[in-house]
């Protein structure tokens, strides 16, 4: 079968850590033509999708991840499943290529389904359960964000479309940049940011839970450097093993007809104590890590059911 792999740069892929690279290599491993699809690579022509691609190779060669056999023309009656793994922000491009993706016959698996990562936001698309968020105010209105503070005194706030931990703040009380860091976040009050009652649990670190078809696949914890707040990953966190609890179960049979309905098949959930911060859909991570710690190839299971939806 012939699987499309939307995604960044083959440059900018590190095989020890991407989980793009890992559903990539088990495709070919196992037989299936791996395609190379860049942002830029999708073209309407009357009704139908052209994708510009290159056929690659995966090999385990940290400064050569592919071996990239040649440039391909495909069109959407030649392939098998796509692949989505752009990384955020989720930019005009992104969006683009999520309506020309809509084109895809429909017979034709997409992970994650276009249409449901245009409907989640990552950071806002939680609030609606509020019995599993924290305190939440989504606003660029100065008067209901600084009455948001002044309620509950020890805040994170941070922009409706950041990754990566990039822009997050923590603002304590007394705090003299707490004004500067609203007005940053909002756009000078003109975008909606998002503020969030601290969660003490974040000190231990924050859960990354990933779900295959809204089952869990795996958990680990993200623990933050000695001299930062933020648990990312990319922000200099670590991963240690977890646990998935009562409430995480509890959270996850909620989300998941959710989930199913919007096409949304592999999905990154975020923890702090009880709490659900996020839910990612975009491009999730963390497999490779897990597959660290509990010596696995979760790669094989997705791939299995992208296999499974390929066959009808």
């Amino acid at each position: 079968m012939k699987f499309l792999f939307l995604m960044d740069p083959l440059e900018t892929v590190v095989i020890e850590k991407d989980t793009t690279f890992a559903f990539m290599l088990e495709s070919h491993q196992r037989g299936h033509e791996v395609y190379y699809l860049p942002e830029d690579g999708i073209s309407l022509w009357d009704g139908h999708l052209h994708f510009h691609t290159i056929k690659v190779k995966p090999q385990l060669v940290a400064h050569e991840p592919f071996i990239q056999e040649r440039s391909e023309d495909l069109t959407d009656d030649q392939i098998h499943a796509i692949f989505i793994r752009t990384d955020p922000p989720f930019d005009q491009q992104y969006l683009i290529n999520t309506w020309l993706l809509e084109f895809v016959p429909k017979h034709i698996p997409i992970i994650n389904r276009p249409c449901g990562i245009r409907t989640v936001n990552e950071k806002i698309w939680a609030a609606q359960f509020t019995q599993f968020a924290p305190p939440t105010l989504i606003s660029c209105h100065q008067g209901k964000l600084m009455d948001f503070i002044a309620e509950h005194k020890n805040i994170i706030a941070k922009p409706t479309d950041g990754y990566g931990g990039s822009s997050v703040f923590h603002i304590q009380p007394g705090d003299t940049n707490t004004k500067v860091i609203l007005e940053h976040l909002s756009n000078k009050w003109n975008s909606p940011m998002i503020l969030q009652r601290y969660v003490p649990e974040a000190q231990n670190g924050d859960k990354r839970i990933l779900l295959l078809n809204g089952e869990p696949l795996g958990a680990l914890l993200r623990v933050h450097a000695a001299n930062d707040h933020r648990n990312n990953i990319f922000a200099g966190g670590s991963c240690q093993p977890a646990q998935m609890t009562a409430r995480d179960k509890q959270i996850m049979a909620t989300l998941k007809p959710h989930l199913l309905e919007l096409g949304l098949y592999f999905v990154g959930i975020d923890m702090l104590g009880d709490y659900l911060i996020e839910v990612n859909v975009t491009s999730p991570t963390c497999l490779q890590e897990m597959n660290k710690l509990y010596h696995q190839h979760l790669e094989r299971k997705v791939i299995d059911f992208v296999e499974g939806l390929c066959k009808g």
